[in-house]
């Protein structure tokens, strides 16, 4: 799963189409603009338009240079009228949008036009179901993200995050009423799905130099003076106890004593006020595709059947004689599948991130030079956090409770979260081609979630997996999308219990326990995004079928993942409209040239 600060039941309504890194693209060049029709031109008006006023509310600034974006000196508003001002603002959008004639719109507009509509559409839903109501799920939190993971590079940077730690408190304030409004109402988290989160604000409540938010100006660089470091810290440590410690004890208070106490118990969207319909445009949003629920649910129980049937023929290749259920029980509990230490997992990412750069000039003939990090999955968020994610800058790996923690799934965990998937696939995005900055900006999960499964099924046939258990781990993880698919379906609109839901996956995955009662948590309170990753592999891997096909003995895997990724982050139907082009251009260039 790639970094963001997206919820489902909706942290903000905007985090859902921000990437977890924002990257700027430049503006449309002068000959395409010479070239631009006038539908072109009232559409590149629109968005032109709207991505400033995006930025302002989001509390973000643009780089002029058409560098990163990054977080402003204050952070987002979040009370109902600023989110009412957004709804009516982004469907006056759609209104002109839908008053442009997209068949005169030229090609490169049209993708523009899909992922802008897509993207507004999706933001405004949101608003509409008041999702920010209900501010963060299982594992993403509204309190979390808030301090960076590394220290900042010089001490403008370090002065906007202070500012930002003052409006800590303002910024929970209006959390908590929007809370308490989802709780009015019926919308909130579902219990189950939360239990125990609340120790996650605890490590923030500390008023001293213990504070994470503390941990950025611990290694200020020697770039910035002494006495200004000195200064800086100092003031840190004020903003920590008066405003960022009080704040998150009012929070973790409030968590306790009000929210967790009265959040719902039941689990399934169709619960929710409006739930049908709700947990439909879930999956709109995070799928790109109209599937109704008992569609993706049927597709689900084909592809568990599949990759359980390969799953046994790897069972025999590791020469296992017993029963597959002794088999998975063999993979949770045997030691020579489990790192000692913390270092020994994180050396295993590193040896594979390794390995699959001496591919990289096989798979890709583009290879981005900006360059990610592995650390650890930070302590205070480690025991409910999932196994991996991965962003530009970095790629985190859990290493807590390293009995949880198989060895034989790095690899595939390692290829998805890391190289060639998310950090790279973010790296990639730095050197698109020139368009408008909202395309840098923008991330459908069926893409960019599609893509990191892609990449675990692509590393088989690079020869990244060593053994038939790295084999295996490769095909739980793919069961595990496969098994979300009925899952979250099966829980959210066909009356599913949680604990159906943890058998199911216990009785077709090697995941170790501590991650299954995760993973469902994780589907109970964020509706649909789950169903993402598998649809958009089934949708890259039919591509690539395609493509090998029409293309034969012609057929290069390079330029078709530089089409597939240079294209960046589009809806999944798009999506297969430009591979399918790109493929019948390579068939015409290859019958030219045989003529």
């Amino acid at each position: 799963m790639i970094l963001r600060h997206a919820t489902s039941l909706a942290a903000l309504a905007f985090a859902t189409v921000l990437p977890p890194v924002i990257s700027m693209a430049l503006p449309t060049s002068a000959a395409m603009a010479a070239e631009a029709t006038d539908a072109d031109r009232k559409l590149q008006a629109l968005y032109n338009a709207e991505w400033p006023w995006r930025m302002k509310e989001f509390a973000r600034s643009a780089d002029p240079d058409g560098g990163r974006a990054k977080a402003s000196d204050h952070l987002p508003s979040v009370t109902a009228a600023s989110q009412q001002k957004r709804y009516e603002y982004w469907t006056g959008i759609l209104k002109q949008l839908d008053a442009i004639p997209v068949d005169q719109l030229s090609h490169e507009e049209k993708i523009n036009a899909a992922v802008f509509r897509e993207s507004i559409w999706a933001m405004a839903m949101n608003i509409r179901y008041k999702t920010y109501e209900a501010p963060f799920n299982s594992d993403t939190f509204f309190w979390g993200g808030l301090n960076p993971r590394t220290p900042y590079s010089n001490a403008e940077d370090y002065r906007l995050y202070l500012s930002r730690m003052k409006d800590v408190p303002r910024y929970f304030d209006e959390n908590i009423v929007n809370m308490k409004a989802g709780i009015k109402r019926g919308y909130t988290v579902p219990r189950v799905s939360i239990e125990g989160r609340d120790k996650t604000i605890e490590a923030f409540v500390s008023p001293g130099t213990d504070n994470p938010f503390y941990d950025a100006f611990r290694n200020m660089p020697d770039t910035i003076p002494a006495d200004q470091r000195q200064a800086l810290q100092a003031e840190a440590q004020a903003a920590i106890r008066d405003s960022v410690a009080p704040a998150y004890a009012k929070l973790l208070a409030f968590m306790r004593t009000e929210y967790m106490p009265k959040a719902r118990k039941t689990i399934d969207a169709y619960s929710l006020p409006d739930g049908k319909a709700f947990y439909q445009d879930q999956i709109k949003e995070y799928t790109t595709l109209d599937y109704t629920p008992q569609q993706i649910h049927e597709i689900g129980l084909k592809e568990v059947a599949r990759i359980d049937a390969d799953m046994k023929q790897t069972m025999k290749d590791a020469k296992w004689n017993g029963t597959f259920k002794e088999f998975l029980t063999f993979l949770r509990t045997d030691p020579q599948f489990y790192a000692k230490t913390p270092k020994e997992l994180l050396s295993l990412s590193a040896y594979v991130v390794k390995k699959m750069d001496g591919k990289l000039k096989d798979t890709f003939n583009l290879l981005p030079r900006y360059r990610f990090t592995i650390l650890p999955v930070p302590d205070a968020i480690a025991p409910i956090y999932t196994s991996g994610r991965g962003g530009l800058d970095s790629c985190l790996m859990n290493t807590y409770e390293l009995p949880s923690r198989p060895l034989y799934s790095i690899p595939a965990l390692t290829l998805h979260e890391c190289n060639p998937g998310h950090s790279f696939q973010a790296a990639y995005a730095l050197e698109a081609p020139d368009r408008p900055i909202f395309r840098g900006q923008t991330y459908f999960s069926g893409y960019g979630e599609g893509w990191g499964l892609y990449t675990e099924w692509l590393g088989k046939k690079m020869g990244i997996y060593e053994s038939p258990y790295e084999e295996f781990g490769r095909q739980t993880f793919e069961m595990w999308r496969a098994v979300r698919l009925v899952i979250d379906t099966g829980m959210h609109s066909m009356g599913w219990t949680r604990q159906q839901a943890i058998d199911y996956m216990t009785e077709h995955t090697a995941l170790a326990p501590l991650d299954i009662q995760n993973e469902v948590d994780r589907y109970i309170a964020w509706p649909g995004q789950a169903l993402a990753y598998k649809l958009g592999e089934i949708s890259i891997r039919n591509l690539r079928a395609e493509a090998e096909k029409e293309l034969g003995d012609k057929f290069d895997q390079r330029p078709f993942h530089d089409t597939l990724l240079g294209m960046g982050s589009v809806p999944l139907t798009v999506m297969e409209a430009e591979m399918r082009a790109f493929i019948a251009r390579e068939k015409a260039k290859h019958a030219n040239a045989a003529d």
